[in-house]
């Protein structure tokens, strides 16, 4: 996957916004305000995805790309190497399943306000 394809897959999702918060060189992407994934553009080597915490411990240990969040919880985050082994399918799943966490910790207002 390149940077172009994560950044069309991530603005696709319903009510997601991008901004760089923390310098000109980490592209955010949120959903009601909180973020869901996280890369360097000028680089991507990575990306930053929320993971429920055991399924974070599990994709550590079933692929060697996948490691503890780089500067984030790493409890809650997993960072993925992009020139892996690892599919883009997958990459898109675990995406979906960030996007998911972020939506399911958002209260039924914000959900309906965003029209989620």
């Amino acid at each position: 996957m390149n940077i172009e394809l994560y950044r069309e897959y991530c603005l696709a999702k319903k009510a997601v916004t991008e901004e760089f918060p923390f310098d000109e060189n980490i592209l955010v992407f949120k959903v009601g305000g909180k973020i869901f994934a996280l890369t360097n553009v000028d680089k991507f080597e990575s990306i930053n995805l929320k993971c429920d915490p055991e399924k974070a411990v599990e994709l550590r240990e079933q692929y060697e790309d996948v490691l503890p969040g780089y500067h984030m919880n790493k409890k809650h985050w997993n960072t993925v190497l992009m020139n892996s082994n690892v599919s883009d399918y997958l990459i898109k799943q675990w995406i979906d399943h960030s996007y998911d966490l972020v939506v399911s910790g958002l209260s039924l207002k914000q959900r309906t306000e965003l029209g989620l």
